[in-house]
């Protein structure tokens, strides 16, 4: 059933783009009553085919209907009619305007925009796979304790028996520590903040990978310091070019995230571990290890700090990817000095950390239902995994490393295969945002910003078939759902 003749020629500036006038022709079906509230409507492939459409005309009009309440996408169903009225006090649909990719909107905005239904660049979990935290519960738990027990400041170190199960599980894994080494956190990024501020002063030389850890590069910045890049490789680095940086520049600290990278997603191999740690331990270099997707790892991965010791390493966790990020808990762990300084500077800035989240963490993770969660987390992003990577095997894309846990996957298309316009990641990046997906260019995660097209999955956002239809009508492509 065709709905509407489309004007070829749109980009002329007298005739609608072809997307406009999908959006225009849906938005005048469902007006007329011919696509009612709830019921199903044509598929991408469908209305291409049925109007003479590319595909990704289509997932780009669809794309932006689900950003603008007219229709909803439900993975592997398709999309329907939203059948929730619009509130009065909403603004006017046709008022919505893709963002602009920039380091503002990808540090700060993007977490109030809610206008973007797939968010395929993100850094965290889908709240649905979340339910099954024991949040719920563990908020009717709190709510039975006397209000003059949760009224009042907190220890600056934070939450006494959270810290002792950190130091439980850490003892699992072959460290032994006591609870005056562990200083809770607002998040990791405000351990990382604190260390940075405590520990490095402006001027000094650090190491980061490349890429890296978006936050962490801004946070250095604008703490001044001096940063040198050193390639990730899927094993690790290249030992060779590690030394000959050492040899020549005065590097205080190496900031490694050493299990399910962000944004790459590999985990350093064993071996390569140890051999990282005995020449970083000959230049006298703190290693400041990120270590927050540990839970989310299915396999064995070293732990740099119980190789080597709290002496040598600094060790940063968090609880945003296995319980919710709303908490806003995290972890240091270091010796009991640095961890006294960092207390001090955590106090200076904002006094303690909320004693109420820390003791909902707590409730939440000393369940025995906690680790039936993760280990449901496990199945599902494994699961997750071999659906992308089939589905970017499809369009011909380049994988990083083929991990089969964790949140992220680290890709890129072949340049020769996408439309003029588009080789860059940042300028495909733009084109999604325009279609309702929010893709998260290479260029983020380099100290200098290059961009050689590489892009940021998570997988667990990747599951659409908008995402999958419009990367495969940037590339000429019509792939099958995933």
């Amino acid at each position: 059933m065709r709905i509407f003749e489309p004007v070829r020629g749109g980009r002329t500036g007298q005739v609608p783009t072809l997307v406009e006038q999908v959006v225009q022709a849906m938005q005048r079906a469902m007006e007329q009553q011919v696509f009612r509230a709830g019921m199903r409507v044509p598929s991408i492939r469908q209305f291409a085919r049925m109007h003479e459409l590319s595909t990704f005309t289509v997932s780009a009009a669809y794309g932006q209907l689900v950003a603008q309440g007219y229709l909803v996408a439900r993975p592997g169903s398709g999309y329907w009619v939203n059948a929730r009225p619009q509130l009065p006090d909403e603004p006017p649909v046709q008022d919505w305007q893709p963002p602009k990719v920039g380091e503002r909107w990808l540090l700060e905005d993007v977490f109030a925009d809610h206008s973007i239904p797939i968010k395929s660049g993100c850094g965290w979990l889908p709240s649905k796979w979340l339910t099954a935290v024991g949040l719920d519960s563990a908020l009717r738990h709190l709510a039975r304790i006397p209000v003059g027990q949760l009224s009042s400041y907190g220890h600056p170190y934070g939450y006494l028996p959270l810290r002792e199960f950190l130091c439980q599980e850490l003892q699992q894994e072959g460290w032994a520590v006591h609870p005056r080494q562990v200083l809770l956190t607002q998040g990791a990024t405000q351990g990382l903040d604190l260390i940075v501020r405590a520990l490095l002063k402006p001027g000094d030389t650090v190491l980061v990978e490349v890429p890296c850890y978006a936050n962490m590069l801004s946070m250095l910045r604008m703490a001044n310091m001096q940063v040198v890049g050193i390639e990730r490789r899927p094993e690790g680095f290249d030992l060779n070019q590690l030394e000959e940086i050492l040899q020549t520049q005065p590097v205080k600290a190496f900031f490694i995230n050493p299990v399910l990278h962000n944004p790459t997603g590999s985990t350093l191999s064993m071996q390569h571990a140890f051999q990282l740690l005995k020449l970083l331990h000959q230049q006298g270099v703190l290693i400041i290890e990120d270590d927050v997707s540990r839970s989310l790892s299915t396999s064995r991965a070293p732990l740099l700090a119980a190789m080597a010791g709290g002496e040598q390493v600094v060790y940063v966790g968090s609880f945003s990817k296995n319980v919710a990020p709303s908490t806003r808990v995290g972890f240091v762990v270091a010796s009991p000095k640095r961890i006294e300084l960092l207390a001090s500077r955590k106090m200076s800035h904002g006094l303690t950390t909320p004693a109420l989240m820390e003791r909902l963490v707590h409730q939440i993770v000393r369940t025995g239902s906690f680790k039936h969660h993760v280990q449901f987390l496990h199945s599902r992003l494994t699961q997750a995994h071999h659906q992308v990577y089939e589905a970017m095997d499809r369009l011909g894309y380049e994988v990083f490393e083929r991990a089969y846990a964790g949140l992220f996957v680290w890709a890129r298309p072949r340049r020769a295969s996408l439309r003029p316009g588009l080789v860059d990641s940042m300028k495909l990046a733009q084109e999604a945002l325009r279609a309702g997906i929010w893709l998260a260019p290479g260029s983020y995660f380099y100290p200098d910003n290059k961009d050689d097209g590489w892009l940021r999955f998570n997988v667990a956002h990747s599951q659409s078939d908008a995402l999958w239809a419009f990367l495969a009508g940037a590339q000429g492509q019509d792939i099958g759902a995933v």
